[in-house]
């Protein structure tokens, strides 16, 4: 597979887990595949993924199972 930035190949597909929205809309997505090119160190979605998710996120009530997600806020130490 070649990479859509620098044209070279190598490229690796990672699955990854990515959040949306926040608060009572907050949408967590798993196993969605990212290009990774150790090349020029981007990662990107392909347009078919991003298709993918949009459709999830629209049809969320169809595909989406309710887990109960413990939250922890980062803070900066002083």
């Amino acid at each position: 597979m070649i990479c859509d930035n620098c044209d070279r190949e190598r490229v690796r597909i990672h699955h990854i887990t990515r959040t949306y929205d926040e608060g009572e809309d907050l949408l967590v997505i798993e196993n969605v595949p990212i290009i990774s090119c150790p090349n020029c160190s981007e990662s990107y979605l392909t347009a078919e993924t991003v298709h993918q998710i949009d459709r999830i996120m629209q049809h969320r009530r169809e595909f989406a199972v309710r887990r109960e997600v413990e939250v922890v806020e980062f803070v900066t130490g002083n």
